[in-house]
């Protein structure tokens, strides 16, 4: 039996164990860049610049961060009911089809203010409706949640190829898409915010979808840890037994808490399809579902976390493009590779240091009385 890991201070815990990890992603992708020839401190240089240095990179990055704060609040909701849902992608995808149907339906009559409510709950009704099943069938008949969600994932991509093949695309176009949206079914960019720290976000799609992200993040926040229903999914993750003493429904908890996750990563369409394509276009996805179980695994499954690690892989998505640009010897693929180790030493390598840094604060913990009792002596 694996023993279990020392109980570490929450600023350890929370802070301290994903920088570490953190800085030996970057260590380690500093020495691919060495293999390829070139200078890891000027890639580091051009990632920071290519992220933050003017307001139009910000407003990119922040952009990439929206998507990935709702899919990492997504998988992290499953996480504390001990559930992994890997089928966030596939939620995403079925949650833009309601933003698509509200926006096709709304847009010519509609402002924007009122269409967006609408398209939200289409995307977290569908989102939900397709995270149901998986959850029906993890509760119901025993289906593994991982295997089934694969599963939801694929079915999703080829749903969304034949609507937008056979049944969304305009008479007369050869392009797997919708027709474009009117001003109804387009989100205002927040550049009016940006402007009060005096940056111009320029042609960054950085949108209103932003601050309902935010919104989500507390939210999520308020159900986890201040609800009844938060506090029988946390026992439920921690102990499924202790839960099933205690009289807590595993297939309500387990049914309804894919459902919320569903949702959530729903709402993630509501970012490219109305914040910056103005369409619903096929790939509109691009992989944020499963870069939101990294961001969950670096945020510790905590909105407080989630938001910085989403950040941070903004700064990836958006400084690794600059990286590319100025630095031709570094490919797209290099750039994927370097976002592949910040996700493995902050995923599958999370607990790497904890038992070393373990060791350490329990040293001093046992140091501390035997030090308070030779001064009393």
């Amino acid at each position: 039996m694996s023993t279990p890991y020392a109980k570490l201070p929450g600023w350890v815990d929370y802070g301290l164990i994903p920088l570490i990890n953190l800085l030996v992603a970057f260590l380690v992708a500093g020495l691919v860049v060495l293999l390829v020839g070139e200078n890891p401190l000027n890639a580091a240089y051009y990632m920071v610049t290519g992220a933050f240095g003017r307001g139009e990179y910000l407003g990119f990055t922040l952009y990439y961060a929206t998507t990935f704060i709702f899919t990492g609040l997504s998988v992290a909701v499953a996480f504390h009911a001990g559930l992994f849902n890997i089928g966030s992608e596939g939620q995403a995808y079925i949650g833009g089809i309601g933003v698509a149907l509200a926006c096709l339906w709304l847009d010519r009559i509609l402002p924007w203010y009122f269409v967006l409510p609408i398209a939200a709950l289409g995307a977290a009704f569908f989102g939900a409706l397709w995270a149901f099943l998986p959850g029906w069938l993890q509760a119901k008949r025993g289906s593994h949640i991982v295997i089934t969600t694969i599963m939801f994932n694929f079915i999703a991509a080829s749903l969304m190829v034949y609507l937008l093949t056979k049944v969304l695309k305009p008479m007369g176009s050869m392009s797997p898409q919708t027709r474009t949206f009117e001003a109804g079914g387009r989100l205002p960019k927040l550049d009016w915010l940006m402007s009060l720290f005096g940056l111009n976000i320029g042609n960054a799609p950085f949108n209103i979808s932003f601050l309902l992200a935010l919104l989500a993040a507390f939210a999520c926040w308020v159900l986890i840890w201040r609800t009844r229903f938060g506090f029988e999914m946390r026992t439920m993750g921690h102990s499924p037994s202790a839960a099933r003493y205690a009289g807590i429904s595993e297939t309500r908890i387990t049914i309804v808490v894919m459902m919320i996750s569903g949702a959530l990563a729903g709402l993630m369409a509501l970012n490219p399809i109305m914040g910056e394509q103005a369409r619903m276009q096929l790939d509109f996805v691009q992989g944020a579902g499963f870069v939101g179980i990294a961001v969950a695994l670096m945020g510790r499954s905590h909105p407080a976390g989630i938001i910085p690690a989403a950040i941070l892989f903004g700064m990836l998505y958006q400084g690794g493009a600059e990286i590319a640009f100025e630095m031709p010897a570094i490919s797209r693929d290099m750039i994927v590779i370097i976002q592949g180790l910040v996700i493995l030493f902050a995923g599958a390598l999370e607990n790497m240091f904890r038992p070393a840094i373990g060791r350490l604060f329990a040293g001093l913990a046992s140091r501390a009385p035997a030090a308070s009792q030779a001064k009393g002596a």
